[in-house]
C-alpha cells in the first residue's frame, strides 16, 4: 500500500478516535428517548425566543412538550413564509434568535411545486455535520479498509445566488464541504470547487477526469442512486477523450469553465498521470468498456439513498459497480436530518434525537388538522405516520409530508424507513396507490422476469374503464417477449399489495395496466425541465415512479418525447 496512504491513516487516527466517542455518545442517548427530546426542544426554542415569530407565540425554553404542542399548531411553510420573506430581506430577527447567525438557505427540490427557501444557521450545520460524523465512523468501524482510500463525493453548490439581503442560496451539502476540516478534506478526490460549475455537462466531465485519475477510491457517496447510474454509463460514453486527458493533463471543454474556477482547478487538471491512463487503456481493451468495478478495484461501499423511489434503481448498480454493499444515507431534506442508518443494506435509520425535535401523525390522518400527534417515544412498531420537524433554523412542528414506516425500535429511539411523500398518492377509483407500493411491485417484478427497463413512472389515465400506464423509454427492451409478463406481474404485485386495488381490479372499475412507451431521452429532458427551477440538482433530483396527474401521459409526449 502506497506511504501516503498509511500516512494518512495514521493522521486520520486521532479525529475518528473523536468522532467514535461522539457516535457511541449519540447512541447511549437512546435509552432516554423522551427526555432527551425534551432537551432538545427547549434548547430550539431558547434559540429562538428573541425573535418575532417566536414572541408572537409565546414560545421558550422553558416549554415542555405538552405546552408547546398546545401553543402551536402543526404547519405547513405558508405559515413561515411571510417571515421567511423578511430574513431574506436581511430582517433575521424575523424568525431566528440574535445568537442564531444564518448561514445560507437551502432551496427544496420539490418536484411539483416552487421551491421554498429553508433557513440554515450555525446551530443548525453543528448539528447536519455532527449526524454526518456519526454515520460516518459507523460505515468506517464496518468498513475498515476505507481509513486507507479516497471518497468521491458529488455534492451541489452552496452559493447559487443571492438574496436581496445577500444570503447564498443552495444546497447545504457544498456548504458542509467547504467547511470541512483540512483533515477531513485529505479523504476526498475532488475539489470542492468541483460543485460551483454549473453547466451539468461539463461539472461531470470535470468531476470524472478528476476521480478518474485516482485508482485509490473506497467509497462513491452521493444523494441519489441514479446518479450513480449516470457516473457510471457517462464515464464509459466518454472514456476515450478521458484517457487522453487523463494522459496529456488537459480538459476536454476546458474552454466552458469559468476563469475563477480554472484558476483553482488547473493545477489538479495539469497533472499528467501516463501509467494511470496505460491501466485504463487495458481495461478497455480487455473489458470493452469503463465501469467503475474495473477502474476502482478497492471499492468497498456504495452510500446513496435507498428508500423511497430511490430504491428502483438499486438493481441497476451491480452492472457497473458489482456486488457492493450499499449504505443508506439516511432520511435527510432540505430542512433536516432525520435517520442514521446503523448498518448497510436497508434504508432503516435510528431517529436522530439530538438533532431535531419530532412529531408523527398517523398516515390515514391529515397532519393540520389531526388531533392524535404523537412523540417518538409514543410510536408503535409496523406503523405509518407522517413525519413532523422542529428544527434550530426556525421551523416549528413543520409538515414536510413525508410518509416513514417505524420498523423497530434501537434501546428506546424508533427506528424508521422512508416510504414515500404524501403527495405521491394516486387514487382513480379510491384505491390510493402509494409510490412505495409502485416501486416494490415493479422491484419484485424485474426481478422476477430479469427485464431491466431503466426510468419509469406509472400514472393514472382516465378512460373507459380507467386504467393506469407504465410509462417507460423505447429501447431493445420493449420488443423482448418478457414485456406483457413484466406487465401482469406489475399488476399483480400491485394487487397483492393494495387490497383497493386488487377490489378495482378484480371489480373491473380499472383496467389492467398498459403501457405507454416514450422516445429515448424522454426522460432526461424532463429532468432538466425540473431541475430548472430554483433548488433544483441533478444530484438530489428524484425521479418520481408515481405520477398522480391526470393527462399527464399527453403532456410528457407533447413536450419532451420529440
Amino acid at each position: 500500500m502506497h506511504a501516503l496512504y498509511l500516512l494518512r491513516a495514521a493522521a486520520g487516527y486521532f479525529t475518528r478516535r473523536r468522532y467514535r466517542r461522539a457516535a457511541h455518545s449519540f447512541l447511549a442517548l437512546t435509552k432516554n428517548c423522551r427526555e432527551v427530546q425534551q432537551q432538545t426542544l427547549q434548547r430550539i426554542l431558547s434559540l429562538n425566543a428573541d425573535s418575532n415569530f417566536s414572541r408572537q407565540w409565546n414560545l421558550n425554553g422553558a416549554c415542555t412538550i405538552e405546552e408547546f404542542q398546545s401553543r402551536f399548531p402543526v404547519s405547513d411553510y405558508e405559515r413561515f413564509r411571510p417571515f421567511i420573506d423578511r430574513v431574506k430581506n436581511g430582517e433575521t430577527s424575523a424568525l431566528l434568535g440574535a445568537s442564531n447567525r444564518l448561514l445560507m438557505f437551502t432551496l427544496s427540490s420539490g418536484t411539483t411545486s416552487d421551491s421554498k427557501f429553508i433557513p440554515i444557521t450555525e446551530p443548525f450545520l453543528k448539528d447536519y455535520r455532527q449526524g454526518w460524523q456519526n454515520w460516518g465512523i459507523l460505515a468506517y468501524d464496518d468498513y475498515p479498509a476505507l481509513k486507507y482510500q479516497n471518497i468521491v463525493q458529488l455534492s451541489s453548490n452552496f452559493d447559487k445566488f443571492r438574496t436581496s439581503g445577500g444570503t447564498p442560496c443552495g444546497n447545504i451539502s457544498g456548504l458542509v464541504a467547504a467547511m470541512q476540516s483540512p483533515v477531513v478534506k485529505l479523504l476526498y478526490t475532488l475539489p470542492g470547487e468541483v460543485s460551483q460549475i454549473d453547466e451539468a455537462h461539463l461539472k461531470y466531465y470535470t468531476a470524472i477526469r478528476l476521480s478518474l485519475a485516482d485508482r485509490h477510491v473506497g467509497m462513491i457517496t452521493t444523494a441519489n442512486p441514479s446518479t450513480l447510474l449516470h457516473l457510471a454509463q457517462f464515464t464509459d460514453l466518454h472514456r476515450e477523450s478521458l484517457v487522453r486527458d487523463i494522459a496529456d493533463g488537459t480538459l476536454t471543454g476546458v474552454e466552458q469553465l469559468d476563469a475563477a474556477l480554472y484558476q483553482k482547478l488547473k493545477s489538479r487538471l495539469h497533472r499528467k498521470h501516463k501509467q494511470r491512463a496505460r491501466e485504463l487503456e487495458t481495461i478497455i481493451e480487455s473489458t470493452g468498456h469503463l465501469y467503475p468495478r474495473d477502474f476502482w478495484p478497492g471499492l468497498s461501499l456504495l452510500a446513496v439513498w435507498m428508500g423511497g423511489s430511490a430504491g428502483a434503481y438499486l438493481s441497476q448498480l451491480s452492472p457497473y459497480y458489482g456486488d457492493l454493499p450499499i449504505r443508506d444515507h439516511g432520511l435527510s431534506a432540505s430542512e433536516g436530518r432525520m435517520t442514521i442508518p446503523l448498518k448497510s443494506g436497508a434504508s432503516t435509520g435510528v431517529l436522530d434525537i439530538t438533532s431535531h425535535f419530532f412529531e408523527f401523525v398517523p398516515e390515514h390522518e391529515d397532519p393540520l388538522t389531526a388531533t392524535n400527534v404523537l412523540t417518538a417515544d409514543q410510536l408503535q412498531t409496523g406503523q405509518n405516520y407522517f413525519i413532523l420537524l422542529t428544527t434550530s433554523s426556525g421551523l416549528y412542528r413543520y409538515h414536510i409530508c413525508d410518509v416513514v414506516r417505524c420498523t423497530g425500535f434501537y434501546e428506546k429511539t424508533p427506528l424508521l424507513e422512508f416510504l414515500h411523500k404524501g403527495a405521491h398518492i394516486s387514487n382513480l377509483t379510491g384505491e390510493k396507490i402509494t409510490e412505495s407500493q409502485v416501486v416494490e411491485s415493479v422491484r419484485k417484478a424485474i426481478q422476477n422476469t430479469s427485464l431491466e427497463i431503466g426510468q419509469y413512472s406509472l400514472i393514472p389515465r382516465w378512460a373507459e374503464p380507467p386504467h393506469y400506464e407504465l410509462l417507460i423509454e423505447e429501447s431493445s427492451a420493449l420488443s423482448d417477449t418478457k414485456l406483457p409478463e413484466l406487465l401482469k406481474q406489475i399488476d399483480l404485485l400491485l394487487q397483492q399489495t393494495n387490497c383497493e386495488y386488487e377490489e378495482k381490479r378484480q371489480s373491473g372499475r380499472l383496467a389492467p395496466l398498459q403501457l405507454c412507451p416514450l422516445a429515448k431521452g424522454t426522460w432526461q429532458r424532463f429532468a432538466q425541465e425540473r431541475q430548472k427551477k430554483l433548488g433544483g440538482s441533478f444530484e438530489q433530483y428524484k425521479h418520481p415512479c408515481l405520477i398522480p396527474e391526470l393527462g399527464f401521459a399527453a403532456q410528457i409526449l407533447d413536450r419532451f418525447s420529440n
